[in-house]
């Protein structure tokens, strides 16, 4: 069984259709990838199953529930997603960050345990733990959204572009970072306009375009579509 079910997913903004019949699965312990290009409806998706926005028709399961229809129920089941744009509280710091994604966690125990593993990741985020995260740099924001992420103690993460507005050797090492959480045992849902990078970590995918699902399957393979290759890897030469 899945860990994540959507099926026959539609979702309006006004009259515009933004998810049209979408539907997916995420294995426990993958790493699963949506690629597609702007205005796709990549984030409309992630937004739906955090509970954020409301979609017209279709279910979605979590462990073979249906997934609640409020926010803060949706993460107290285990699914937490890392927005797009970061969003941390920049006047709180970094370490406060981090208790904030907490926040529904009642086990102290679990809570320190979950701050040492993200310290574990992101040294960077320990040695600023007392500094105000508005002041962070882009990179260690991401970090510091990530690892917020982690303390919500959630099996499965949702991360919407998480190298967006990245230097290029900070992506490498975001990239890398994501295989780490893998291996702590999370699962990972990765919204990625970065198609190269999102194809080469994860087990699967599925290429999002104007709201509908036009491929799917193994990761490698997609990597060598031709047509993916074309449409969003840039063509050989």
């Amino acid at each position: 069984m899945a860990m994540l079910e959507v099926h026959d997913l539609n979702l309006f903004y006004g009259g515009i259709y933004a998810l049209q019949g979408v539907s997916l699965e995420v294995d426990e312990g993958q790493i699963v990838s949506i690629i597609g290009s702007n205005g796709a409806g990549k984030s409309s998706l992630m937004n739906a199953i955090s509970g954020l926005v409301k979609y017209k028709s279709g279910e979605i399961l979590y462990k073979g529930q249906k997934l609640p229809a409020q926010a803060n129920k949706i993460v107290k089941a285990g699914i937490c997603q890392v927005p797009e744009g970061r969003l941390i509280f920049a006047n709180l710091t970094t370490l406060e960050n981090l208790r904030m994604g907490a926040y529904l966690c009642g086990d102290k125990e679990g809570i320190a345990r979950n701050l040492k593993r993200v310290y574990e990741l992101f040294p960077r985020l320990e040695e600023r733990r007392n500094q105000i995260a508005g002041t962070l740099s882009g990179g260690e924001q991401q970090m510091l959204a990530m690892g917020r992420g982690i303390m919500s103690a959630s099996d499965l993460i949702m991360l919407d572009e998480p190298s967006l507005g990245l230097a290029p050797l900070l992506v490498n090492t975001i990239f890398d970072i994501i295989k780490e959480i893998k291996r702590m045992g999370k699962t990972i849902l990765l919204v990625e306009q970065n198609a190269f990078k999102a194809l080469s970590v994860a087990d699967t995918a599925y290429v999002l375009e104007q709201g509908r699902i036009t491929a799917s399957g193994r990761a490698r393979k997609l990597l060598a579509d031709p047509a993916i290759e074309e449409a969003y890897l840039g063509k050989k030469k």
